[in-house]
C-alpha cells in the first residue's frame, strides 16, 4: 500500500479509504471467482 516506488509514505484518510474500498472490493470478485469454480467443479464429479 504504502512505501513502495513512486508511491508516498504518509497518505491521507480519504486515500487510505479509496485503497481498503478497492481491496474490499477485488476480495469479493475473488471470492465469487472460486465460489464459480468450486461449482463448476462439483458438476464435473
Amino acid at each position: 500500500m504504502c512505501g513502495g516506488y513512486g508511491m508516498r509514505e504518509f497518505l491521507t484518510k480519504e486515500e487510505k479509504l479509496e485503497i481498503l474500498k478497492e481491496y474490499k472490493e477485488n476480495l469479493e470478485k475473488e471470492a465469487k471467482g472460486v465460489e464459480e469454480r468450486i461449482k463448476d467443479l462439483q458438476k464435473h464429479n
